[in-house]
């Protein structure tokens, strides 16, 4: 699949939207911008939003030929994607996200990395920002090894195989041979189809150097329905494919537990219901809410960045936000499974 410098690979680009109206204009105007030569397509899956989001998207598309609108009344993002993968013409397929932003030689890297080393899909790293203090608190968790347990595309890492990648720029030709994204699952969709690209022996590849700004949620609510939507639906893919899934995903989790486990036992104590021995063992299980919380005191407040006061103790309750929300949804998901959840925080 060599590109001779005469004739570059066209290129389609294919985004879900829903609820944008602040993001969608930037977001497309960094895909439409982006240094490469050779044709280009942006395919918009637009969902039924109820804020202006449609009257944007009608008037970026009537100013460039090259927007397409097609239609995702169900709103589940990879519904979207697929419809958008299936309405596009070129043998490059570039995931963005209606909440991130291209850098200008993003597509013409990843295409580069591509051919030298032959995967099927490769990603970079997703860095997140925040425009007001809240959003740059929960930005600054996207980026840090504890927030969100260390994945490469969150915080970096050697370039190289990998299990999955942030959004993806994709060989179409792997997509239509994998059957495209499993629609069926509504959050984790990204994971899935890297695990089934890897087990049809094509390659994820991993490119630090391919950075996209991602702007997270913007309110407390938003962040822990989003949370909880992701954790419910990690546990339904621990449910399908279990002993596939990292050991990072258990950790929110399990610390959700010993902590209704320490509640529970604090009041068992107070009331002398347990005492003596059987409370000194037990009271074990108080060392992990201890030690997260003091690895919680540490990052927020010594390894700072110079930040503000206000925004170490913002920083301070934004992660434990994502990890007991997080760990909240994966413990109904394993239960019960995902079933009809869906995430609510795109709704306004």
């Amino acid at each position: 699949m060599a590109t001779k410098a005469s004739t570059p690979h066209g290129v389609s680009y294919v985004m879900p939207v829903l609820n944008e109206e602040a993001y969608i204009g930037n977001a497309v105007r960094t895909v439409l911008d982006q240094d490469w030569a050779g044709p280009k397509e942006l395919i918009l899956a637009l969902g039924p939003s109820t804020d202006k989001t449609d009257q944007v998207v009608a008037s970026l598309a009537a100013g460039d030929k090259r927007i397409i609108i097609v239609r995702n009344p169900d709103t589940d993002i990879p519904v979207g994607l697929n419809l958008a993968i299936r309405a596009s013409q070129y043998p490059i397929v570039v995931r963005v996200d209606a909440h991130s932003e291209l850098e200008p030689d993003y597509t013409a890297r990843a295409i580069a990395d591509l051919e030298r080393t032959g995967a099927a899909n490769v990603g970079g790293v997703m860095k997140a920002r925040g425009k007001a203090p809240f959003q740059g608190a929960v930005a600054r968790g996207y980026n840090s090894r504890f927030g969100l347990g260390g994945a490469s595309y969150h915080s970096g890492g050697a370039e190289g195989p990998a299990e999955s990648a942030y959004l993806g720029v994709f060989r179409r030709e792997v997509l239509d041979e994998v059957g495209l994204f499993d629609e069926t699952i509504r959050r984790g969709e990204d994971w899935e189809l890297n695990l089934r690209i890897r087990a049809a022996g094509h390659a994820v590849w991993f490119d630090p150097t391919l950075q996209v700004t991602y702007w997270p949620r913007e309110s407390w609510t938003k962040l822990v329905r989003q949370f909880v939507s992701t954790g419910v639906w990690r546990g339904e893919l621990v449910r399908r494919f279990r002993g596939r899934n990292p050991w990072r995903f258990f950790a929110p989790p399990l610390l959700l537990i010993a902590l209704v486990l320490s509640v529970a036992l604090l009041v068992l104590q107070l009331t002398s219901v347990v005492r003596g021995w059987p409370s000194i063992v037990l009271s074990l299980i108080y060392l992990a809410p201890l030690l997260y919380l003091a690895l919680l005191a540490f990052i927020s407040f010594t390894r700072s960045g110079g930040a503000r006061w206000r925004d170490r103790w913002r920083f301070f309750y934004v992660l434990p936000t994502m990890h007991l929300s997080w760990g909240a949804g994966f413990i109904v998901g394993v239960v019960r499974g995902a079933r009809d959840t869906v995430d609510t925080s795109r709704s306004n």
